[in-house]
């Protein structure tokens, strides 16, 4: 328990103001790492050491919190735009910040539980409380989204603090009230805009989204927190639904839940149609307008694609599936990149497949469209959104190709996968691609003769612009015109061609 309570002086470097100015001032200049690895303990410490008065407590607190905030930031920013990271180096940034919000959250609750047991000695609170709150409801929400960024596993007690928090800030009347979150920060915040934010990134589906993009959700999510509605009662432009009494996500609305007094309905409210202003702005200029602050730069085409994947979360009508699912228990065979796909088929030039390094998931459901499987153990780091996979189901003998549309941690060794099929059989080709040479996956290429279109999958890079590609099919010839990119991945370029089939004595 947090000793929040004590009358002594406390025996504590950080007691004397002069004396923690000149400790914080020391540790600003250091590694972010070890900076915020140091804040942290600095915020456990304060918490736990006897004798500090309430407001005292809660000054040092808001002074550690903003001495953390350029360290967060470098270190979110190193984590978000390094292409490739290693498992430690991924590992160590994660847990660094993530961490840090945890103390952060832990630190600043319990001084909004201090305030909320209405002592005497609390008082001193009154004034503080709004920006107490704010700041805290601000980490917990930090911490759902550094965890959607790992896809889980999810600590659902965050919940339960969040609405507690929430509900606190209604009760005393300031769940509305304005305030300035950080210095020098834009932008105004509240209790209730907090709690909002939380809620729409956790309704908005972010285990579909890659790590970056759940970060421009978010963004995207604050810029128009204030747009955001919600009420005590169902109205037509509401889509979600929240028990803050329960400690748990917010649910679409699908039928009217059971009437009680701790119920709230979540709609986008204005912000709907901002963001399509947004979007369609994006789209004609391929800019993001300056008024918009994201926090970072943000290449337009990603921001028009998060847009739109708000825009369908957001809305009243639930998205339709393409393909009906059907529940299924059976064995996947996978292989993953297109390295794996190409040893898996055999490919010239492609090491030998080892079916012993293949991984076996277990399909919940599938559809035309694709499978949602369970990977009993995930091992490595490769496994993410837009990951190429070769798929061979149980006795079959074909192999499928497929991407990873979404990804959810259960467990840190258990998970669950959406994916999407991209073709239902294929062949490797030697492909002439000017004076070189590089292997490559014919999607589908049965009928090829008499099709309009042909998709080809590559290496990134392969394929120049203005150059055509050429294989040996048979006795045939075939140049493949490309007309677009249709989707790049982090090891694999999948193509749009026309086809031209000639004899190849010709």
């Amino acid at each position: 328990m947090l000793k929040l309570f004590g009358g002594a002086k406390p025996d504590h470097p950080l007691a004397d103001p002069k004396e923690a100015r000149k400790i914080l001032d020391v540790i600003a200049a250091e590694d972010p790492f070890k900076a915020l690895e140091e804040l942290g303990h600095w915020l456990e410490s304060v918490s736990g050491t006897e004798g500090f008065k309430p407001d005292h407590r809660s000054r040092l607190f808001l002074q550690i919190d903003e001495a953390a905030q350029s360290h967060v930031r470098k270190l979110s920013r190193q984590y978000l735009s390094s292409a490739r990271l290693s498992k430690f180096q991924e590992g160590r940034l994660w847990t660094s910040v993530h961490d840090y919000w945890r103390h952060s959250a832990l630190a600043f609750n319990g001084c909004a539980e201090c305030y909320a047991s209405g002592q005497k000695s609390t008082d001193a609170l009154k004034t503080p409380i709004a920006l107490i709150s704010v700041r805290a409801l601000r980490a917990l929400a930090q911490q759902m989204k550094w965890q959607c960024m790992r896809y889980g596993p999810f600590d659902q007690v965050l919940w339960s603090m969040l609405a507690k928090l929430y509900t606190q800030a209604e009760r005393r009347g300031f769940a509305r009230q304005n305030i300035t979150v950080y210095p020098g920060d834009p932008g105004d915040s509240s209790a209730e805009q907090e709690f909002l934010r939380a809620a729409m990134l956790s309704a908005s589906s972010p285990d579909g989204l890659l790590p970056v993009e759940i970060e421009l959700a978010e963004r995207l999510i604050a810029h128009f927190s204030a747009s955001f509605a919600m009420v005590l009662e169902q109205q037509p432009d509401v889509a979600y639904w929240i028990d803050i009494a329960a400690g748990r996500p917010p649910l679409r609305l699908a039928k009217p839940p059971q009437r009680a007094p701790t119920l709230r309905f979540l709609a986008a409210g204005k912000a709907m149609k901002e963001l399509e202003e947004l979007n369609c702005k994006v789209k004609t200029s391929n800019a993001v307008p300056s008024g918009v602050n994201l926090g970072g730069s943000y290449d337009a085409a990603m921001v028009g694609d998060v847009s739109e994947h708000l825009l369908v979360y957001w809305s009243t009508q639930p998205p339709e599936r393409k393909h009906t699912r059907h529940r299924v228990k059976t064995r996947l065979t996978v292989v993953h990149g297109l390295e794996g796909v190409l040893k898996a088929l055999g490919a010239s030039g492609s090491r030998e497949f080892d079916l012993l390094a293949a991984e076996s998931w277990i399909v919940d459901n599938v559809s035309t469209g694709g499978f949602g499987a369970v990977v009993p153990h995930v091992q490595g780091e490769w496994l993410k959104i837009g990951c190429l996979l070769g798929l061979q189901p149980e006795g079959g003998s074909n192999w499928l190709l497929g991407v990873v549309r979404r990804f959810n941690r259960d467990t840190p060794q258990q998970g669950s996968v959406g994916i999407e099929t991209l073709a239902h059989s294929m062949l490797p080709v030697q492909l002439r691609v000017g004076a070189a040479g590089s292997t490559g996956i014919l999607l589908d290429p049965r009928g090829m003769e008499s099709a309009a279109e042909a998709r080809i999958m590559l290496s990134p890079g392969v394929f120049i612009q203005g150059q055509n590609l050429e294989f040996e099919r048979g006795d045939k010839q075939v140049l493949l015109l490309p007309q677009g990119t249709m989707e790049l991945g982090e090891d694999y370029e999948l193509l749009r061609c026309r086809p031209m089939l000639r004899d190849s004595a010709e």
